[in-house]
């Protein structure tokens, strides 16, 4: 069922002279929407939807279900282990999602076989008006509704999880807090792993000596370019050192 009524996203819109601007907004189908919001409901993001910053619903993906028995898979054509969900069933939930939530939304299935996520994608999705996301279970979902409703395939990493439901909640985190009025601090964001193609540099706070471990001397020096300086050689050396891929691609860059 839904988590939140058309009513309620009106409320949470930002109002401005020309009218009401609609907020960020993710609508998830699963057969657990119990696991939403989950962590989102705390910290930047739970604030950010608790003031409208954003929106979420949720579909139970078995309230489309068929039969007495409310089935939503069946066994894969050809043979094989494991249950596939029907193409039916999912079309109708995702077609009443489109239809509750605008079409103007982006439609993403979460698979081993899609893109991986990374920051890049990630801004991408966070600069539209938002996502319709599709928590696959068992072996997967039938192929043709997948190719019938032009769905996205996107990949948290190449591991292996029992839903899509934690990888929603993975790409919703890092999209969210990148939506205005989220994080407080958005010139923060900026200098963060992954933004300018390189990992983060170290960071260190007070006390300034702790278990006779120093804070790097010039951090404490007060000349910002000097600062500034050592942060990018940090940064271009922890890249170089633990993510080849990444070196190799922003080094290439700045040849180009």
């Amino acid at each position: 069922m839904n988590g939140q009524s058309a009513d309620d996203d009106m409320c949470a819109a930002e109002l401005r002279e020309d009218g009401p601007v609609t907020p960020w907004g993710a609508h998830v189908l699963t057969l657990f929407p119990d696991m939403f919001p989950g962590p989102l409901g705390f910290s930047l993001a739970g604030r950010g939807l608790e003031a409208g910053a954003w929106t979420l619903r949720t579909s139970n993906i078995r309230d489309y279900s068929v039969g007495k028995h409310h089935v939503v898979d069946d066994s894969p054509f050809g043979g094989g282990a494991g249950m596939v969900m029907r193409p039916d069933v999912l079309a109708n939930a995702i077609d009443d999602a489109v239809a509750t939530s605008g079409a103007d939304k982006k439609l993403i299935y979460f698979s081993p076989r899609g893109r991986v996520m990374d920051q890049a994608y990630v801004r991408e999705l966070s600069e539209g008006s938002g996502a319709i996301m599709v928590c696959g279970r068992f072996e997967g979902v039938d192929q043709r509704v997948l190719d019938a409703r032009n769905i996205e395939e996107v990949c948290l990493g190449d591991f292996i999880l029992s839903g899509g439901e934690v990888a929603a909640l993975a790409l919703l985190d890092a999209v969210v807090r990148l939506l205005p009025g989220v994080t407080g601090n958005q010139a923060s964001l900026s200098e963060e792993s992954f933004e300018t193609g390189l990992l983060e540099y170290p960071h260190y706070t007070r006390p300034p000596v702790w278990e006779g471990r120093d804070v790097p001397e010039v951090l404490l020096s007060g000349h910002h370019e000097k600062i500034r300086e050592w942060r990018q050689r940090q940064s271009e050396a922890l890249t170089k050192q633990r993510r080849v891929d990444l070196w190799e691609r922003w080094s290439g860059d700045k040849l180009k």
